[in-house]
């Protein structure tokens, strides 16, 4: 199972963020040298009459396009354009306009964020939204709500300075901060009233074994409803929930960074299989939310400004926008050294937080 879901999950998703690069590259009038779904030696493949070369790769880590003026998969420039013919030199990938470049970068980033709102915005009008008012229904017992205070029929306004809209908010806003001091907002019998309360750290664990912490109240809405959505609030509703993960992403960075969270959260590719595995194992729904939950950790972590990544290309043009030309030859290249070593090195790190969670070295 974890073998089938891995690659149930990362071919597609891969496909999905290297059509994103090659459609609006063809849009652009940029030919496509090769369509490649994995790294390394070809295993099959075959060439189309445009003369891209699609393959199916070794090593199922990712993908890339590479287009006519690339030195490498990694879209590395490569001076030799500048010799060929004027036929040539226009279709090569160096020689577009800077925005058409920044979009053909961008569009692989785009395609994982549009292929995950278009499954929430299916989720949406298949099953409807489910909506509660953020108004205190019920207080756990010796929870850390009772002990801040908090009674049935207070209205939470906002928690930790962030608005709270419907009471699913609030959990959204909890979650990732458990055992940490909070402000909350709220209105009682028609008056402001401000509070501040220490999150509990609740430990759950499902059905395969995996443990996780969340911030935890002790807290229920006063009534639950799901409600019908049309295509258009399907789609902006997606929209939100996209953008509440990728936020839930940046704080789970800065967490790690800041050392609120240990480096063993991070995960690699071993995690991501064992993880797919048991999502196929309870059915497609789940397996399909999961990818959607994967689609959007793909487009947000190429995003990053990591030279070798989209956000490193990006973040070159940026520069070349702001400065008027691009950057020189050198301080490219060693930005890509640099870029490559660091992914290797994470990449290594998160593989080995993997082995070390495995059950064998008693994790």
């Amino acid at each position: 199972m974890y073998v089938l879901g891995f690659f149930l999950l990362l071919g597609p998703l891969v496909t999905i963020h290297e059509l994103g690069h090659y459609l609006v590259g063809r849009w652009c009038g940029v030919r496509a040298d090769v369509f490649s779904i994995g790294f390394g030696r070809e295993l099959t493949g075959w060439t189309d009459k445009r003369g891209t070369r699609w393959k199916l790769s070794a090593l199922p880590l990712g993908g890339y396009v590479q287009f006519a003026g690339d030195m490498n998969p990694a879209s590395q420039p490569d001076a030799e354009w500048l010799k060929l013919p004027a036929a040539e030199r226009n279709v090569c990938f160096q020689a577009q306009p800077l925005w058409q470049r920044a979009l053909i970068v961008l569009a692989g980033p785009a395609a994982n964020f549009i292929a995950a709102i278009a499954i929430l915005a299916a989720f949406l009008m298949a099953y409807g939204q489910i909506v509660a008012a953020p108004t205190i229904g019920k207080v756990e017992a010796g929870s850390v709500a009772a002990a801040a205070g908090l009674r049935t029929g207070d209205r939470i306004v906002s928690i930790g300075g962030s608005e709270v809209g419907e009471f699913g908010d609030i959990s959204r806003l909890v979650a990732p901060h458990p055992r940490e001091t909070m402000a909350v907002r709220l209105v009682r019998d028609g008056a402001p009233l401000n509070l501040s309360l220490v999150t509990a750290g609740k430990t759950e664990r499902d059905e395969f074994g995996n443990t996780f912490v969340r911030g935890y109240l002790g807290i229920g809405p006063a009534a639950v409803e799901a409600r019908p959505v049309n295509p258009v609030q399907a789609v902006g509703l997606a929209i939100g929930q996209t953008r509440d993960m990728v936020a839930l992403m940046v704080t789970g960075i800065g967490q790690i960074v800041t050392g609120k969270r240990s480096v063993d959260e991070l995960g690699g590719p071993l995690k991501i299989a064992k993880f797919s595995g048991e999502q196929l194992s309870l059915g497609w729904r789940a397996f399909v939310a999961f990818a959607a939950f994967i689609s959007i950790n793909l487009g947000f972590i190429n995003l990053l400004p990591i030279p070798v990544l989209d956000g490193g290309h990006l973040a070159f043009y940026a520069a070349e926008a702001i400065r008027r030309k691009p950057a020189s030859a050198k301080s490219q290249e060693w930005a890509f050294r640099t870029g490559v070593a660091f992914v290797v090195a994470l990449m290594l790190f998160v593989t080995f937080n993997d082995i070390a969670s495995l059950k064998v070295f008693g994790g």
